[in-house]
């Protein structure tokens, strides 16, 4: 596929397809996003689940001029994570958020709970990043952790791609001095 959606644009029957091509290119790293933000394979379930009713519901609104299809699908992905925070400070009783559940099998739950198990060097650096300004952990994981080009994380969080290039440079650098003194304090 190319990064694209057209036929979306042309309401053709291609539109399936095509959604189906950028879902199954992108649902793997779209689950290991959410899975390096939560232990809960229920939660890393709905927030991918909710991710591309998203972008199936604002397929026809992609357009390649702003960025890629990639960095589209991970700019969703980051608002219901922002919804999903938002939702979850403001709503603490479990038996509302339990209510519109549904019951994963024995399977899924295993290969979520294995796919939460690998990410736990990326929560743990997604843990490590809290020591940086926001829109810097969103830098270093978008373009370290997630792997997304500097252009592609750039589109994904509204900003140049000079201006993501540098805020990057100096996120690695504070990372790396926070690491250092941290071994120093160990020795």
């Amino acid at each position: 596929m190319g990064d694209a959606p057209d036929s979306a644009k042309d309401g053709t029957a291609d539109s399936a397809a095509e959604f189906e091509r950028l879902y199954r290119s992108h649902v793997d790293a779209v689950t290991a996003y959410f899975a390096r933000r939560s232990v809960d394979p229920h939660t890393v379930a709905d927030l991918t689940a909710d991710t591309f009713v998203q972008v199936i519901t604002s397929f026809g609104t992609f357009d390649p001029r702003k960025g890629t299809a990639r960095s589209w699908v991970f700019g969703i992905a980051r608002r219901i994570y922002a919804a999903h925070c938002q939702a979850h400070s403001q709503q603490r009783e479990k038996t509302v958020r339990l209510a519109g559940r549904r019951e994963l099998d024995g399977d899924q739950v295993e290969e979520l709970l294995d796919r939460i198990d690998a990410e736990r060097a990326g929560r743990r650096v997604v843990t490590e990043l809290t020591a940086l300004p926001a829109l810097d952990r969103s830098v270093v994981e978008l373009v370290d952790i997630a792997g997304l080009r500097p252009k592609e994380a750039a589109a994904a969080l509204g900003m140049s791609p000079g201006a993501l290039r540098m805020r990057l440079m100096r996120a690695r650098s504070r990372l790396r001095k926070t690491t250092e003194d941290d071994r120093q304090d160990q020795e």
